[in-house]
């Protein structure tokens, strides 16, 4: 349940602790380090997906839907987001403007619902 917190995620762990010294306590600033989704490689879409998803991971068929794989070593730091994002009311998207497209595949890889800012 969410306790009237403010959720802001940004890239890097140093902005995260210079962005938090800026905001103060009502607001938790965490670190994605990096995107933390990409699209799926052949040899890791599931062989009951393989036809739709194999050779691209997208489904050319379906509207160009992809197919989104968390990287080993980034699902620690999506449960840490998941779990911050459980506890607050609001969530801020703080992505480097040379990064497009992070901001989305950060929101949709924590199961957020965003709006832009601009």
């Amino acid at each position: 349940m969410a306790t009237g917190s403010k959720l802001v995620i940004v890239e890097s762990p140093t902005k995260a602790k210079k962005i938090g010294g800026y905001l103060g306590s009502e607001y938790t600033v965490m670190a994605s380090v990096g995107h933390i989704r990409d699209l799926a490689q052949p040899s890791q879409v599931p062989a009951a997906d393989k036809t739709k998803f194999g050779k691209f991971g997208v489904d050319v068929e379906d509207g160009f839907k992809p197919y989104y794989i968390v990287d080993g070593n980034k699902k620690k730091t999506v449960s840490e987001l998941k779990s911050a994002l459980k506890k607050a009311d609001t969530l801020y998207l703080a992505t480097d403007e040379d990064r497009r497209g992070r901001g989305h595949r950060l929101a949709s890889g924590t199961d957020a619902q965003a709006e832009s800012a601009g």
